[in-house]
């Protein structure tokens, strides 16, 4: 606790007398930068990181592995043909991973990717149906009939309709030393395409082919997948307006409320799509000492983030490839799901975006008194109370510190990355509690991230309701919500854990008012 204590006011030191910035509240990491809201294929939309699971896991199993995923590209609509997702050539994707405590990557994992267009004649970048279609008898000239003209279903990377086709590689540099890793066999790793329907591909096919375990025990993957993350979006922007549920108080869920797997108003990010990386490591190449350590040693504990980074110079000449010049330059990082979208004020996003976590202290005083806490506090006319400023309670947040890290942990600089005690058991899916660490599940954020982790629910109760100050865990705040529970598509329970890309043809956004959606006040 004294290491604790130390750190909180080394941080203080740092940041008090700092001045306060108006912030807006924003969804994950969707477009909440104004430089990613013009370049989005850089925008890291979510970052996970978790000890690995499977739907037949006991409890209390011995952890082996953790899993990483890097999501980017946001809001992606699967009817939105012809050139639909493809991730950008011109982007240097990175998984960064701390493991002696100073907020500086000591391994990191890097993706890029390669764009053939194998279809250059077609309109569309997929077409497939069936065995084939043939050109019936009144084809014109020069057509003759019973000419194959739609190739077959496309079922795996090799299909003569998978007209654009993404190799990618992987390189993980630890100790400077850089390892690029292969897949058995030596053919290339591909990303898996939107799903644009039924007719055209066979999309779960594709999903488990372009899932990889490479040797040394990694797995990987990246493609277009159903966006992992869930929130009443319309709600949130429109000041906070969130909905009134059971408990009569808006943003206040009741206890059957809070305790259903079932959503009570509209996530607006329902069938959408993302494109998303994840990566699945064994411990033992992760931590300091080369082992799975016990969750009460401090080298179980490291810190990950996800950063996107392009070269100076970008040049786009068509027909010919694109040509990148110059040194990288990050364009935005992503380590805990509500730093930068919740706390950071809007003119210092970019700022934000673009620095390295070490160096958060300057950004430390949003989190000491957070307007997001004041915004609801006046909105809902001091129904919900919140703490008084300086937000002490939300530094451990930011430091490697118990209850994630061991006691005896350094707790190093104030910077924005979650910490993932890999000694830490995974909970079994069928007994997670969304609400994580704070519902007493070790294994959720923000003891790393998990898919289920309701992220906004949990950032509404500690960043607003100040659950963690004494004498504030208690109704309202400990109920705060905004009635979405659980994501609209069920999750995997198997590396690489990401639901399925919605259908382009028969995709389903929930709207307020209808069944599902939730009530429209």
């Amino acid at each position: 606790m004294r290491n604790v204590q130390s750190v909180i006011a080394a941080g203080l030191a740092l940041v008090l007398g700092m001045p306060a910035t108006n912030t807006p509240l924003q969804a994950a990491n969707h477009r909440e930068a104004p430089i990613t809201a013009l370049d989005h294929k850089a925008d890291i939309t979510d970052f996970f990181a978790f000890v690995s699971y499977n739907g037949s896991q006991a409890a209390n199993q011995r952890p082996t592995k953790a899993t990483f995923i890097l999501c980017v590209d946001p809001l992606l609509e699967p009817a939105n043909g012809p050139n639909y997702f493809p991730f950008d050539s011109g982007i240097l994707y990175e998984i960064k991973i701390d493991n002696n405590h100073d907020a500086v990557e000591d391994i990191i994992f890097q993706v890029q990717f390669d764009t053939e267009q194998r279809l250059p004649s077609l309109f569309t970048t997929m077409a497939g149906a069936g065995d084939g279609i043939k050109t019936p008898a009144n084809s014109p000239a020069p057509i003759a009939p019973g000419t194959l003209l739609v190739p077959p279903q496309i079922k795996d990377f090799d299909s003569p309709g998978l007209g654009q086709r993404q190799p990618y590689r992987i390189t993980m540099i630890k100790g400077g030393n850089a390892t690029t890793f292969t897949n058995i066999g030596g053919k290339p790793l591909y990303a898996v395409p939107a799903n644009a329907g039924p007719r055209t591909l066979d999309y779960p096919a594709l999903y488990k082919a372009g899932t990889y375990s490479l040797p040394n025990g990694i797995n990987v993957f990246a493609g277009t997948v159903d966006d992992p993350f869930w929130i009443d979006l319309g709600a949130t922007f429109d000041t906070l307006n969130l909905r009134t549920l059971g408990s009569g108080i808006p943003a206040v869920l009741t206890d059957d409320e809070d305790k259903a797997a079932t959503n009570f108003a509209s996530d607006t990010v329902s069938g959408y799509g993302v494109n998303a990386i994840a990566i699945e490591v064994p411990i033992e190449m992760l931590t300091t000492t080369g082992r799975v350590e016990a969750a009460t040693v401090p080298a179980a504990t490291i810190g990950a983030w996800g950063t996107t980074s392009r070269p100076r110079l970008t040049v786009r000449r068509s027909p010919n490839p694109l040509t990148a010049v110059g040194d990288l330059r990050q364009v935005q990082r992503m380590g805990q799901p509500l730093f930068n979208e919740l706390l950071i004020g809007t003119g210092s996003k970019d700022k934000f975006s673009m620095s390295q976590p070490k160096d958060d202290a300057q950004f430390a005083s949003f989190a000491l008194d957070p307007v997001l806490a004041r915004i609801v506090n006046a909105a809902y006319n001091g129904v919900v109370a919140i703490p008084n400023a300086p937000r002490v309670d939300l530094v451990p947040l930011v430091t490697y510190a118990p209850p994630i890290a061991a006691p005896g942990t350094p707790g190093g600089p104030i910077a924005d990355i979650l910490r993932l005690n890999t000694g830490v058991p995974a909970t079994p899916p069928a007994q997670a509690n969304r609400l994580g660490l704070i519902a007493g599940d070790a294994a959720g954020y923000p003891n790393g991230r998990r898919l289920m982790d309701d992220v906004t629910d949990i950032a509404l109760r500690v960043v607003v309701g100040g659950v963690l100050v004494t004498g504030f865990n208690k109704f309202p705040n400990n109920k705060l919500g905004d009635g979405v529970n659980v994501n609209d598509a069920a999750y995997k329970t198997e590396f690489p854990y990401l639901a399925d890309c919605p259908s382009g043809r028969d995709r389903r956004h929930l709207d307020p008012g209808e069944p599902g959606g939730g009530p429209i006040k």
